[in-house]
């Protein structure tokens, strides 16, 4: 198949009303550079970046010219016979290439990926937080999923939650919000199925890390001192920060500077406990015991006998076709299947002759995701507890249903769940091995760094997930003790014709399902490359239903769709006059990592992707 080019002025512009004066009415750019709003330089002047900046904004000027792919990829995806990993830490994608060069398993570099992202990244990411994955199993040829979702302290009560609630939801910081960590038991249970070499090598690397430091780059330095910042304030409802600051606050109390050298062998310790104990040093030993004592401590209620009856589940992951390529996503008590949803509704437009980056192509995007996320709204919750309509949600019929509902020449307005029948800022990174192991993976401590808090002496943040269950009667997503909440983390995965094709997913909360099925589109509609298609501008929407404390409110009917500022000009004037409210770019349009499987001939060839919103790369070999 030729190559497909794409430019700025594309045909499809004119599908929407109001496309014919886009030049004319374009929206002024954002004051820059700098985060500050300093005044735009003069185009005429030469540029320089001020030290200290976090931005150098020239709206005028574009990225350079490549002689292939398309016009605005960053690079090429890298390409190997034996191996991949794409991570969002450069470090971190070097450890997993050493592993699976030392004979390792995909299981095994994921596993010593993770440990070393809880280390270079932990503005994402860390022992403190959940796991979800997906894994091609090349004997069984089959996609296979593990849920390591951990849940509500047993002895918080939903009176007491209720107390302390602001605005109707959970605080999104400190005791009230933690939930029991279920990475490390993810990582065994995966080590246990699918693991060669020994479970203590795997986190070698991470603890050489943690004890002789690395330089923080760029975009991971800038969010731990904004985590700082905001964990300083006053009001935040932390029961303790000293640890906290002691672990990551450096010499001033804010954070590392880009390119400073930043150590933490408080988790150097932890990580050779682990290493020697196994998951049951973290779950029944003396960290369990710490943070048994920490929580006493702080007022909290995070116990050891929740880490003892902890255990992660292998789980079923459901799947949807889209064009030829089958899209598989956990169920359990994440969002996964909202992407299943969105991409059943596309599926029933012709996308591809909407055009790429059109505004036809947007509109309709953003509002298979209006009408999917009222459902997540309403049904997603943990299965133990509550009965989730799934495989109606996800039924090619019920995605007819809800298409109808959307017009081209205007915004639904309002959005509802459907009636159901009455039987009813995380890290991600992929990685590959030579005999064909897939996995998909993703680890997050929720809501930036977490909740706040750190345990005496360990080094790690506690997640804030708990701040995503409902407090609405009847909901089946309301608090309850011992019971997971919803959760936002994603790994994704596609096959075609019953072999792997990409292990792939986008990082960030409610982005995450717009993100994945605005990769499936470029790739499967527009036929973008794994590179490319995580390249390309995104859109983001805001504001849809919710009944826990993650979408912002107040966004009026239609919500706020936001646009990064290489999405054309045209396309963005369109929208609005359609009636969409259009945001400007805010950095939350997610982070993009994938590994593609293919064969060429008898031989397989892996090709490797990772995105310019990240500080991360990826490697073959």
């Amino acid at each position: 198949m030729r190559r497909r080019t794409f430019i700025a002025a594309l045909p499809g512009a004119a599908l929407i009303p109001g496309a014919a004066n886009a030049q004319a009415a374009a929206p002024r750019a954002p004051d820059g550079p700098g985060q500050g709003g300093a005044p735009a330089a003069d185009p005429s002047l030469p540029p320089r970046w001020v030290a200290g900046e976090d931005r150098f904004l020239r709206p005028d000027v574009s990225a350079g010219d490549r002689p292939v792919g398309a016009s605005f990829a960053s690079r090429t995806a890298a390409y190997g016979m034996n191996g991949a990993a794409g991570t969002a830490h450069p470090l971190a994608t070097q450890a997993g290439i050493d592993i699976l060069r030392r004979g390792g398993s995909a299981v095994d570099a994921a596993i010593a990926i993770n440990a070393c992202l809880g280390f270079l990244e932990p503005t994402s990411n860390g022992i403190g937080g959940d796991a979800y994955a997906m894994i091609w199993d090349p004997k069984t040829r089959k996609v296979v999923g593990l849920a390591g979702s951990g849940a509500s302290p047993r002895g918080l009560s939903l009176e007491t939650v209720r107390a302390r609630a602001r605005g109707g939801a959970l605080p999104p910081l400190g005791a009230i919000s933690v939930s029991v960590p279920g990475t490390v038991d993810a990582w065994w249970t995966m080590h246990q199925r699918y693991g060669r070499l020994p479970w203590a090598s795997l986190l070698e690397p991470a603890i050489a890390l943690a004890e002789n430091g690395a330089p923080v780059p760029d975009m991971i330095a800038y969010y731990i001192r904004r985590s700082m910042a905001a964990f300083a304030r006053p009001g935040t409802g932390i029961e303790e920060t000293a640890n906290a600051l002691r672990t990551w606050g450096m010499a001033d109390g804010k954070g590392p500077r880009t390119g400073q050298v930043f150590r933490n062998p408080d988790l150097a310790r932890t990580l050779r406990a682990i290493a020697t104990g196994g998951r049951d040093a973290f779950y029944t030993g003396e960290i369990a015991a710490t943070i048994d004592r920490y929580f006493r401590r702080i007022g909290g209620w995070l116990r050891r006998e929740d880490l003892v009856a902890h255990r992660s589940e292998w789980v079923e992951p459901h799947r949807t076709g889209y064009r030829g390529a089958d899209i598989h996503a956990l169920g359990a008590n994440t969002q996964g299947i909202a992407t299943l949803q969105m991409l059943n509704i596309l599926e029933t437009f012709d996308m591809g002759d909407a055009g790429f980056q059109s505004p036809r192509s947007i509109h309709l995007q953003a509002e298979a995701k209006r009408l999917a996320y009222e459902d997540r709204a309403r049904f997603y919750a943990d299965p133990h507890f509550a009965k989730v309509p799934v495989e109606w949600l996800i039924s090619k019929e019920y995605a007819r249903q809800r298409a109808k509902l959307i017009r081209t020449d205007r915004i639904l307005t309002p959005v509802y769940p459907g009636q159901a029948p009455s039987r009813g800022d995380t890290t991600y990174f992929s990685c590959a091995d030579k005999d064909g192991m897939m996995v998909s993976m993703i680890q997050s401590n929720f809501r930036g760094m977490g909740s706040g808090l750190v345990a005496d002496g360990l080094g790690f943040m506690f997640q804030d997930r708990g701040q995503l269950f409902s407090l609405r009667d009847g909901h089946p997503n309301i608090y309850a003790p011992g019971k997971r909440p919803f959760q936002t983390i994603i790994p994704g995965f596609a096959t075609r014709d019953g072999a792997p094709w990409m292990s792939f997913g986008v990082m960030g909360g409610d982005m995450q399902p717009q993100g994945q099925t605005q990769i499936v589109v470029n790739r499967v509609d527009y036929g973008l490359e794994i590179q490319s298609a995580g390249d390309a501008p995104r859109w983001h929407h805001e504001g849809s239903s919710q009944s826990m404390g993650e979408d912002a409110a107040g966004l009026g009917p239609t919500g706020l769709l936001r646009l990064e500022s290489g999405v054309p000009r045209a396309t963005q004037v369109a929208l609005a006059d359609l009636g969409w409210t259009i945001g400007k770019p805010d950095g939350g349009f997610g982070r993009y990592e994938c590994v593609e499987h293919r064969m060429d001939g008898d031989t397989r060839v892996y090709a490797a992707a990772s995105e310019m919103r990240a500080d991360g790369c990826a490697l073959a070999y």
